[in-house]
């Protein structure tokens, strides 16, 4: 009996379809996984430079005159220093929650505000300040911050609202999302496009609680090693399931 009086069950299934399928999808599995070994280079990179600017001084503030030129996303993280004097009247909230730090670590923690207040820069312009982290029970405590100061910590981008965030309630000056522009006309200041994020100062455990530089890119997550291997392993296994069919169809029909 040739090949083609075989019963149909006998013969062996055709391979070009599912092999071309397979290639397509072990090249787009292969990619993936470059494109995640790529992230973990540049996130890396991004590690280290925010471990040399904690070591080091910070960089000035950039002047007013340039802010509306500048890319926050690109600023996201820069250590500086600004110079200037909190403006008088009230303070803002975002409600957020802060998980409780690994062992060694000193902070506040639970359900809590950011507390973000204006800060009149001694060089020009209005920068809003995120003072720290203060729990919900322990907001009574807080009273708005006055006088001159040097406020030494992270440039921040505005940070983007999820479809799941709630809204925000800028009559009572409270906020769901660390947006600049928002909490700004809540407070009748102009807006400039980032905030300052400050530097812890003190022990970690009185609010409002600053961001400790080592404990933030502690927090930085650096997953893509794990991704790309994941894409990696995808791909093999795509191969495997590939030649196993093969083999079948090969002994089915010989």
């Amino acid at each position: 009996m040739s090949g083609d009086d075989k019963p149909a069950s006998e013969r062996r299934p055709p391979l070009l379809l599912p092999a071309i399928l397979t290639l397509c999808g072990t090249l787009v599995l292969c990619l993936l996984g470059s494109w995640q070994l790529s992230r973990m280079e540049e996130k890396r990179a991004f590690i280290e430079r925010l471990q040399a600017q904690a070591a080091g001084a910070p960089a000035p503030i950039p002047p007013e005159t340039q802010w509306t030129s500048l890319d926050p996303a690109k600023l996201d993280l820069t250590r500086v220093s600004a110079s200037g004097h909190f403006v008088d009247g009230a303070f803002a909230g975002v409600r957020t929650t802060i998980a409780s730090g690994g062992p060694g670590t000193r902070q506040l923690s639970g359900f809590g505000r950011w507390i973000f207040q204006g800060f009149r820069l001694d060089a020009g312009g209005v920068v809003l300040v995120n003072r720290g982290f203060v729990p919900e029970a322990r907001l009574a405590e807080i009273r708005p911050a006055s006088g001159p100061a040097t406020v030494t910590g992270f440039l921040r981008a505005p940070e983007m609202r999820g479809s799941f965030t709630p809204a925000d309630l800028p009559a009572n000056r409270e906020f769901f999302t660390r947006d600049p522009a928002a909490i700004a006309a809540s407070l009748s200041l102009p807006a400039a496009p980032f905030y300052l994020e400050a530097e812890r100062q003190g022990d970690g455990l009185t609010p409002p609680a600053g961001v400790d530089a080592k404990e933030l890119i502690a927090r930085i997550p650096d997953n893509h090693l794990q991704y790309a291997l994941t894409w990696f392993g995808l791909a093999l296994t795509l191969i495997g399931v590939f030649a196993a069919f093969a083999w079948q169809g090969r002994r089915k029909g010989a």
